[in-house]
């Protein structure tokens, strides 16, 4: 079952690590912040966790 990401805005600090690891997933939005802009099908999952691992805030959460 594919993942449901989350993103803590007011931890985000727009840095872009997730969205270098997840383009399909994750965008910089018009606040600078990260926002998912597609919901990861199974096949995303590996690179889902490791955009979460990367996260140097730790912002993402995926269950």
């Amino acid at each position: 079952m594919a993942k449901k990401v989350r993103i803590d805005e007011e931890a985000c600090i727009g840095c872009g690590a997730c969205t270098g690891i997840c383009p399909d997933i994750f965008a910089i939005n018009d606040a600078g912040k990260a926002a998912v802009v597609a919901e990861p099908t199974d096949a995303d999952d590996a690179s889902v966790d490791e955009a979460v691992a990367s996260c140097p805030v730790s912002a993402i959460s995926a269950e």
